[in-house]
């Protein structure tokens, strides 16, 4: 037997680098092979090409605050590295150094904290592995050099890891998880740096139990889809039982 639908009270924010780095319509959906959340689930945030730790810190306040009811979030994402990440010498504009980094991530916890969201509601995600060839191809037919490498991208994802582990927070290591077994994970990127939908996919799929486990305490007012009676529905869908 299915889950009933969750309680249109849910709440999600994300905060991330990139449109290509995002779940689509995991709060207001439900993913495919998990219940689906109540119509008018709210899932908002900042998803910008191209911001870094740096950038996203000053903004956040101005996203999210204790006066828009910020404490009935019931999840929040933090998706930065891949920009962060960047060669110094070759992207000076988005690199941040690796302390500066593990200081950004911790201070943008705090924060929230602040506002009374506390780590048990925040999921923090690495950022993917670099597929440096089709990387370095995209970065020469703008004109550039190769400005990321994956060892240092996996360096940042250490250190997200361990920021999550230090401040109580569920991280997904999407470095670590794309890579297992040697995998060949270039199809999971559509240019060597952005996720490809194969690639939100995967993400999806291992995004979706963390928030699951963050929602399981909603009241239930629906029944799964499945467990609806064929020649009555009514008596599932406004009575007490499931069938």
């Amino acid at each position: 037997m299915r889950p009933r639908r969750r309680s249109t009270h849910f709440r999600g924010a994300g905060l991330g680098a990139a449109p290509q780095h995002v779940g689509v319509g995991l709060a207001g959906g439900g993913h495919r092979n998990g219940p689906a959340l109540a119509p008018g689930a709210a899932f908002r945030g900042l998803h910008h090409p191209g911001y870094n730790t740096r950038w996203a810190k000053i903004i956040l306040p101005r996203l999210i605050r204790k006066s828009s009811n910020a404490e009935n979030l019931v999840a929040i994402t933090i998706f930065f590295g891949a920009n962060d990440s960047a060669l110094k010498d070759e992207n000076p504009k988005q690199h941040i150094p690796l302390d500066e980094y593990i200081e950004n991530l911790k201070n943008m916890i705090q924060y929230l904290k602040s506002i009374d969201i506390p780590e048990s509601r925040i999921i923090l995600i690495t950022p993917p592995p670099l597929c440096e060839s089709a990387w370095e191809k995209e970065c020469i037919a703008q004109g550039f050099k190769l400005n990321r490498t994956n060892v240092v991208v996996g360096e940042y994802a250490k250190a997200c890891l361990q920021v999550g582990q230090n401040c109580g927070a569920d991280v997904l290591d999407l470095w670590t998880l794309m890579q297992k077994d040697n995998e060949d994970f270039s199809s999971y990127l559509s240019d060597g740096l952005h996720l490809s939908p194969k690639g939100n996919e995967f993400l999806s799929s291992h995004l979706w139990p963390l928030l699951e486990k963050k929602v399981a305490s909603l009241p239930l007012i629906l029944p799964y889809w499945r467990n609806v009676a064929e020649t009555k529905p009514e008596h599932s869908l406004l009575g007490n039982g499931d069938n």
